[in-house]
């Protein structure tokens, strides 16, 4: 297994669509920056009759957004993920973002065959002070590795979460 380097990631973008829109200015030496979208999901209703319960409603957050302290939301990177059965990724938050307080749960690996907009996981561990989100702002970055073979059944196959757009909830 190997991690791609700028001109190996560059190459990919422009050949076959690996992360759409493309910008080359967000490559790294060894690795892709992304930004958040602009939809975000955040926890609903929790009381009243069961049928009336909302886990989660969706948010515009074209004019900014306010992360509490402590509040959990479900976002989604503004770039279209697209990774041939060959290569695997791992999202990890900016440490920017990370010394702002701003905590990604857990959840970064993305598996080869992966299609769709990635959900990020997102949380203000600040105990006194929000934290200011907007669309395009830089979020994370993706490292590749590729792989020595192909695995038997990429995520194209087995995926829950193939081609999904947006934040998207559990589907656990």
């Amino acid at each position: 297994m190997a991690t791609l380097v700028d001109h190996q990631i560059r190459e990919l973008c422009r050949k076959s669509g690996l992360v759409e829109p493309f910008d080359p200015d967000l490559i790294n030496p060894a690795s892709l920056d992304v930004t958040l979208g602009s939809m975000i999901k955040v926890e609903g209703r929790i009381c009243g009759p069961e049928d009336e319960r909302v886990r989660w409603r969706e948010v515009d957050i074209t004019n900014g957004f306010n992360l509490s302290p402590g509040q959990f939301i479900l976002a989604s990177a503004a770039e279209f993920i697209r990774l041939p059965n060959w290569l695997e990724c791992q999202f990890q938050l900016k440490s920017s973002r990370a010394r702002e307080g701003l905590e990604h749960l857990l959840a970064g690996y993305i598996d080869p065959g992966f299609c769709g907009d990635l959900t990020l996981e997102l949380i203000n561990v600040n105990q006194r002070h929000s934290i200011e989100l907007w669309p395009g702002m830089r979020i994370g970055q993706l490292r590749f590795n590729s792989l020595e073979v192909p695995p038997l059944r990429s995520y194209a196959m087995i995926g829950r979460y193939m081609n999904d757009r947006g934040p998207v909830a559990s589907k656990g």
